[in-house]
């Protein structure tokens, strides 16, 4: 080896010691002015090589207080992602839906970058690992790694994370970021890279995270949920507006923190069977009507303020909050900052009518007949016995057991259906699993039918993995601005908006178009 090769800080050659190389060097270039020839001037890669040596015999030389007690520790737990594990696992029992989709987007970032880390990074560059003669004893790792040290994958790792994270929500990003950095920190501190190698590795793993979002766009991406605008009160500090709470939803620090907000908000507390009192009598004496709950209790306040004429505040707290979720209010300060600028949008309004025998109402998410609505009547009988997640099961093994398709004209044509669902508004994907509502007010009904048939378990998921497909064996699903079936049974359930009730003969479904004003904040 030529003593020239020996400053290249191990880049595709075996590592030699700090001090070898220093000495190789000054010899090699006495040599060259003793025989009359011009020094060699040093390369950029020189150049990089030397600040990036510097940068770490100084991280080594430096006392960074607390530094040996934590970051050989919080380097170590990083191993194998298991750190970030636990950082989103913690995320997502917060129960705020920004910091669940963080989490999820956080570790599907990290995934992205560990694997082109492993496959591409360490191959291109086989940069030997730092000499850890400047680096302290007590700083060291007990196990030093074996592969080439450019780029780091701890680094990249922790800054996938992190972006994915912020990506989603600012506010969780900049938790989550200073337990990045100080993993990144930590490969230079206890001696296993050098910065270049972290910085690398950080970059690769932003990459990462916005190639995913390129693959899956965050929320603020997507097209606002509601159009148009519409001209609403400004409330400051909640005045005129009556937020009546489902004392059953059980989401009291999220009214809290409303009520420190808007202290001039009036807030009525009731439960399930006063709901609907509760919300006419706050309507009387209301300038905007608001309810904190659940998808049923929504769907009631909304009646009540199409009614009255009143714009509608909604606050999710409940075990379903789908329409308040795909409008866009999901904390307690996305409302307020709605309420007193006066930012409210125009959303549809699903509308179904079966006649003086059966139940006629609204809904703001779905509408359906066959067996969801029987399966959510079989799980409210058994859950009050022995608990919600197990009524899941029995009341799925009920129905299996004992549903028969529903038998009915749709359209003029007779057909046996398994489910027929109506969507107030065109969700993102087909299949019998809906997903987000992009545009609450396209003045669409989205219809999708299971068709009726042997195996009706196998025909429903056959129906949800149809993915984007319009029609499949299993299902069809179009757009439609009304739908009538007739011919019903006596004694067949209908369900809206998680809640169910009898049906009539005939059954009528319709949209009104932008007829409900709702507080929804402009930016998110």
């Amino acid at each position: 080896m030529r003593p020239d090769q020996v400053d290249h800080e191990g880049f595709g050659f075996r590592p030699v010691p700090l001090g070898v190389r220093r000495a190789g060097r000054a010899a090699y270039e006495r040599l060259r002015r003793a025989t009359g020839e011009p020094p060699v001037p040093p390369s950029f890669k020189d150049r990089l090589s030397t600040v990036d040596t510097r940068l770490f015999e100084s991280v080594a030389d430096r006392h960074w207080p607390y530094g040996d007690r934590v970051l050989p520790r919080l380097s170590r737990s990083a191993n194998h992602g298991l750190l970030w594990g636990a950082v989103a696992a913690g995320l997502v029992l917060t129960r705020s839906r920004r910091a669940r989709r963080g989490a999820v987007r956080g570790m599907a970032s990290l995934a992205v970058a560990s694997a082109t880390i492993n496959t591409l990074g360490k191959r291109s560059v086989r940069r030997a690992r730092p000499v850890l003669d400047a680096v302290p004893v007590v700083r060291r790792l007990k196990r030093q790694p074996i592969t080439t040290s450019f780029p780091s994958g701890h680094a990249a790792s922790a800054a996938a994370f992190a972006a994915g994270v912020a990506l989603e929500s600012r506010g969780w990003g900049a938790v989550v970021a200073p337990i990045a950095f100080s993993v990144a920190f930590s490969r230079v501190y206890t001696g296993v890279h050098y910065p270049a190698d972290v910085l690398a590795g950080a970059a690769l793993g932003v990459g990462a995270a916005f190639a995913v979002r390129g693959l899956v766009p965050t929320r603020d991406q997507l097209p606002s949920p509601g159009r148009p605008l519409v001209d609403t009160p400004a409330l400051p500090g909640g005045r005129g507006l009556v937020m009546v709470v489902n004392a059953g939803a059980g989401t009291p620090d999220r009214v809290r923190a409303l009520r420190e907000a808007l202290p001039l908000m009036e807030v009525v507390e009731t439960t399930g069977p006063d709901l609907a009192r509760e919300l006419e009598a706050a309507a009387q004496r209301a300038v905007a009507l608001g309810a904190c709950g659940g998808d049923g209790t929504v769907n009631t306040a909304a009646a009540t303020a199409l009614r009255h004429g009143l714009p509608l505040a909604v606050l999710p707290g409940g075990t379903l909050n789908h329409f308040t979720y795909d409008l866009g209010v999901e904390d307690p300060q996305d409302l307020v900052r709605a309420v007193e600028r006066g930012q409210a949008v125009a959303v549809d309004v699903g509308r179904f009518r079966s006649g003086p025998e059966g139940t006629s109402g609204i809904f703001l998410n779905t509408f359906s007949l066959g067996v969801y609505p029987e399966l959510v009547h079989e799980r409210e009988r058994w859950s009050g016995r022995i608990g919600g997640r197990l009524a899941d099961v029995v009341a799925a093994v009920h129905v299996r057991r004992r549903s028969r398709p529903l038998r009915a004209v749709v359209d003029g044509r007779r057909r046996a259906l398994w489910l027929l669902f109506a969507g107030n508004c065109t969700y993102g994907r087909m299949g019998l699993t809906a997903g987000r509502r992009v545009d609450l007010a396209d003045g669409l009904l989205d219809v999708r039918a299971v068709h009726g048939g042997r195996w009706p378990g196998v025909r429903l998921l056959g129906a949800a993995l149809a993915g984007p497909l319009s029609r499949s064996p299993f299902h069809a699903a179009v757009r439609r601005l009304r739908v009538r079936v007739e011919g019903i049974a006596p004694g067949t359930r209908l369900a809206f908006d998680g809640e169910i009730g009898p049906c009539g003969p005939v059954l009528r479904v319709d949209k009104l178009h932008e007829a409900l004003t709702v507080y929804r904040p402009l930016t998110l």
